[in-house]
């Protein structure tokens, strides 16, 4: 996962093209490695601010328990109060601080910040599953259309390592022109799309 900051996300420059930040502390991993945290960060970020009420909507919560969740993130730095719409104190927003993560990339990371890698990106799998898995149950209600065009695609590559790091640069500069989060930018019959790519090595460590 990648991620860019507050500051860089009003840049003009492609998503793909700015330079990664990598979240290295354990705590703050752990933090976000909850289904109902993904979720809200989810919202906030493709939605826009938020109350913990909006928010418990889409992450299965009572608005107090999700008040919880956005206090720990905001713990972190994942969020923050929206204070230019904060001033009554019964409508306080949340608005995400970080668009994107990117994690795990140091092989040399302590053990604490590669378990703590592993238990995010578990979590992340799992709310994948989970969005599969509601998408599947009601497959026969979407359009024929979109339903011809979801799904995955299973295969193997035969790369070097240089190879791979230039396809994974060409997909995610593909993906980020697309990713629209100004609603301004989407234009008509546009809908959203969840995506995940996964490259796994398929390939004994130390063999030629």
């Amino acid at each position: 996962m990648s991620f860019r900051s507050e500051e860089q996300a009003g840049e003009a420059e492609p998503f793909a093209s700015l330079k990664p930040v990598e979240i290295s502390d354990p705590r703050a991993l752990r933090a976000l490695a909850h289904p109902a945290r993904i979720a809200i960060m989810q919202r906030l970020i493709l939605d826009g601010p938020a109350t913990a009420t909006e928010c418990a909507e889409v992450a299965g919560l009572s608005p107090s328990a999700c008040s919880y969740h956005l206090r720990a993130l905001a713990r972190y730095g994942f969020v923050e109060e929206e204070p230019a719409e904060a001033a009554d104190q019964r409508h306080r927003p949340w608005r995400a601080r970080m668009i994107a993560m990117h994690i795990g990339e140091d092989p040399d990371r302590p053990e604490a910040v590669r378990a703590a890698d592993r238990l995010l990106l578990e979590s992340v799998h799992a709310w994948v599953e989970d969005l599969r898995a509601n998408y599947y149950d009601h497959q026969a209600e979407y359009p024929r259309e979109w339903q011809t065009l979801a799904g995955g695609t299973q295969t193997f590559l035969h790369v070097t390592a240089a190879e791979l790091k230039q396809i994974r640069s060409q997909i995610d500069r593909l993906l980020s022109e697309h990713m629209r989060l100004d609603p301004a930018e989407r234009p008509p019959g546009s809908r959203r799309i969840h995506v995940f790519t996964d490259f796994t090595p398929s390939f004994e460590p130390g063999s030629d």
